[in-house]
């Protein structure tokens, strides 16, 4: 007996001290585990993760750019049977626990024991769900749990059910980057919460556990296994009634993916604003919910792609069919479902959808699949423009291009291989109004607009006419149209010729604008220098770095993109103030809060008309546009006289930085005027207004085709060529290639506006010119508007301007 009790005392003692050093274990684990915890108080400031939202002027929606599609909810927005199915598959009795559930955390260990595995259903609360999203790895180790757990019931002291409810709503993974309950109604259903069926709601409810391989989208067989599963739980719960869940049992399962609705399309200007808001918030831009309001606008912008897409379609099918894209060899036996996976890969272009042809028929047709595994006809006629029919084109296996013509169902077609660019700006601002950068951003995301540097050619003919202006011409100047041979310090020559190889002898400039005389520009860019035209013309906003330092600047031979070139034409059309372009008019944060606000100078007709600047030139960073910084007025030549002349009050605001002479600016839209009225830009008369000039422009070969203008307040730039500089074709001059399409779009964007009048500025006296080209304040003749200190110069032939060269100089013209 006495051994017994030895026995037993010892064995209490040996349980007390196991006991103790136990809990000494369990004291060291727990002041291990908590020392890494985190602040839970912290969890009120976090910010969750929102992508960028574009949208045009009026608001419309443009892009979302992001990882995480997250439109953060509060509690209340959740509809309550939503709220139930969560809770019905994952934490029945969380509003009942403080953090842990006991009976479910008995049930899970259990499992692992006779499971001997760590991997088992049920044991973490919504509350430890969360901590684990928002703190913790997903590791499985027990350390981990147990912090999970401590975690889990610092939250329940330190924040509302409620509030965690929403946390762990707005955090979890619903798959296909779908972050949060809200993100996941719109991608699967396309449905705002408040909309959503019960069917639906069960369905959302059991993604989360299993977000990229349980999804309904790629898994609806796994996931209406979970939705009735949580449909039968909310049951039995009370949720619903067993008659409500066996109708939404009954439902099928339905989730598509439902991107974001686009309510206007700029896909070249959404990227530009991506790279510009990473320029200046940082990689987190994509990442803050930040709504950036772009000067864009939707209508205009829409009219833009069309005339685009419709004009190289047309350009495209003057000259002919180019073939198919593809061939495949298909099985005899092959069904719908396997052609259509050929074309997995193959992207949507523009309008044009692709396809491949299943069959052709001996009436001329061809049965076609689409990539959704639909099939269609292409009726004998659908391809007039060809002047064949489908089955003389293709066979069995052609991958090839339809796109949906009107009411008459799908018509045959082609990516086009001819590439453009439009432009649009506000004239007064510099505001982007719409910009094209090619045919399709799917195809190719090369921003032709603002990347691509190409000739300009006679295009840019005005800015040289400017600089000749400042020099004393003007638009009643004569200018020989003759022959003329230059010679460079090598010896070799350079014979400039006219586009039709004719000359017209004597000539006024602006007849020679007009008619796009070459040999008229080279003798005057001879007349004036070609150091001073560089430095002037870069007043416009170009670069003198890429103006070319010999005569063949006169021909447009400088590489530039439609921007610099719309922007330069915005100096014309606003009277002579340079205006850079901007396209962010706003940026707000998450909580509506404005970050940023443009604040544009605004061009000023009358202030500084004689080239005074009023004031330093817009500061425009990466596309925002921070207004102007006050700079001294500048002056030189001609412009003295207009200088100490009194100037009007300026308007309200900041005023931009004045380019070049108000009365030269008013010289040159009127002579381009005259070019839409009766030059070569005659084709825009269609749009019946007044106010409408420009000048087009070709390159040698027809490589480059340019129709660059304004009217209303916009100066749009439309370009056209090959991204490969292969030559657009035989004829495809910039009034044929580029022009349509300046004309379709400008008929819309003009549309209701109204007709802006160029009046001559003061320090302008109107003479007449007679039919040989005498000048006279009076009389009889074509009236012209010259600038009063030019009067007393007036001379009819440019040889008075000439330097002096000796013969061993000649300009360096290659």
């Amino acid at each position: 007996m006495p051994r017994l009790r030895r026995v037993l005392r010892w064995a209490l003692i040996a349980i007390g001290i196991l006991a103790l050093a136990g809990l000494v274990a369990l004291a060291i684990l727990y002041r291990s585990i908590t020392a890494d915890l985190p602040e839970v108080s912290t969890l009120r400031q976090i910010e969750l993760q929102e992508p960028l939202y574009v949208h045009a002027s009026d608001g419309r929606l443009m892009a979302v750019f992001g990882e995480a599609r997250r439109y953060p909810v509060t509690i209340d927005q959740v509809p309550p049977r939503l709220r139930q199915a969560f809770l019905a598959i994952e934490d029945a009795r969380f509003y009942e626990h403080g953090g842990v559930d006991y009976k479910g955390t008995a049930r899970a260990v259990w499992l692992m024991l006779t499971n001997r595995s760590l991997h088992v259903p049920g044991g973490s609360t919504i509350t430890q769900q969360v901590a684990r999203q928002v703190y913790l790895s997903p590791e499985v180790k027990l350390k981990r749990k147990a912090a999970e757990m401590l975690l889990a019931m610092r939250m329940e002291e330190e924040l509302s059910k409620d509030e965690i409810f929403a946390l762990y709503l707005n955090k979890s993974f619903f798959g296909n980057r779908a972050y949060g309950v809200a993100a996941a109604a719109e991608f699967y259903y396309g449905k705002k919460l408040d909309e959503l069926d019960l069917d639906e709601m069960a369905s959302l409810a059991g993604i989360p556990k299993f977000p990229s391989s349980g999804n309904p989208l790629n898994n609806p067989g796994r996931a209406k296994i979970r939705r009735d599963y949580i449909l039968d739980r909310m049951a039995e719960l009370g949720y619903v009634s067993a008659a409500e869940a066996a109708a939404a049992k009954a439902v099928p399962m339905h989730a598509g993916a439902y991107e974001p609705p686009m309510e206007a399309s700029a896909p070249y200007v959404a990227e530009m604003v991506r790279q510009e808001m990473i320029k200046r918030y940082g990689p987190e831009a994509l990442t803050q919910g930040y709504r950036v309001t772009t000067t864009i606008d939707a209508d205009y912008q829409a009219a833009a792609d069309k005339a685009v897409r419709d004009g190289l379609r047309l350009y495209d099918h003057r000259h002919g069919w180019h073939g198919v894209e593809r061939h495949v060899e298909l099985a005899a036996d092959a069904d719908d479902a396997a052609l259509a996976a050929e074309l997995r890969g193959t992207i949507v272009q523009a309008d044009l959808l692709p396809a491949i042809v299943a069959a052709t028929a001996t009436d001329g047709s061809a049965e076609v699949v689409l990539a959704d595994g639909s099939r269609a006809t292409l009726a004998a006629g659908s391809v007039r423009w060809t002047n064949k029919n489908p089955a003389a084109l293709v066979k069995r296996g052609d991958v090839v291009r339809v796109r949906q013509d009107g009411d008459s169902g799908l018509a045959l077609d082609q990516v086009p291989r001819g590439q453009a660019a439009l432009v649009s700006l506000d004239a007064n601002t510099g505001a982007l109004r719409a910009l094209v950068g090619g045919y399709s951003f799917s195809g190719n995301k090369f921003n032709r607009a603002t990347q691509a540097r190409r000739q300009p050619g006679s295009s840019f003919k005005p800015f040289v006419y400017a600089a000749a202006f400042e020099k004393g011409f003007n638009p009643a100047s004569i200018v020989l149209d003759a022959p003329v041979v230059f010679r460079d310090r090598r010896g070799k020559t350079w014979s400039p010729q006219n586009d039709d190889g004719n000359f017209r002898g004597a000539m006024r400039l602006r007849e020679a604008l007009v008619q796009s005389r070459n040999l008229v520009s080279v003798r005057m860019l001879d007349a004036i220098g070609v150091d001073f035209a560089r430095t002037y013309i870069s007043q416009f906003g170009f670069d003198e770095a890429e103006l070319p330092p010999n005569l063949s600047m006169s021909l447009g031979t400088a590489s530039l993109t439609p921007m610099s070139v719309a922007r330069g034409y915005a100096v014309f059309a606003n009277g002579g103030s340079r205006v850079d372009t901007w396209f962010i008019d706003e940026v707000r944060d998450r909580d509506g809060n404005v970050v940023f606000k443009a604040d544009p100078a605004v061009a000023c007709r009358g202030c500084g008309g004689g080239g005074r600047a009023m004031a330093g030139a817009p500061q425009v960073v990466d596309g925002f546009n921070f207004g102007a910084l006050p700079a001294p007025g500048q002056a030189t030549g001609a412009q003295q006289q207009a200088q100490d002349q009194a100037l009007p009050a300026p308007p309200p605001g900041k005023v931009a930085q004045r380019a070049i002479d108000e009365r030269t600016a008013y010289q040159l839209v009127s002579m381009m005027r005259d070019v839409v009225q009766r030059g070569t830009g005659t084709a825009a008369k269609v749009l019946g207004r007044e106010d409408v000039g420009g000048k087009t422009g070709s390159t040698n070969d027809h490589r480059d085709a340019w129709f660059s203008g304004f009217g209303g307040t916009l100066a749009t730039t439309v370009w056209v060529g090959r991204d490969d500089f292969k030559s657009l074709g035989y004829r495809e001059y910039g009034g044929k290639a580029a022009l349509p399409i300046w004309i379709d779009y400008m008929r819309v964007a003009l549309d209701g506006q109204p007709i802006v009048a160029n009046e001559p500025p003061d320090g302008m006296v109107k003479v007449f010119v007679d039919g040989s080209g005498r000048v006279s304040t009076f009389g009889e003749g074509l009236a012209e508007y010259i600038k009063v200190e030019d009067l007393e110069r007036m001379q009819n032939n440019v040889d008075y301007l000439a330097p002096d060269h000796p013969d061993e100089e000649a300009f360096d013209i290659f």
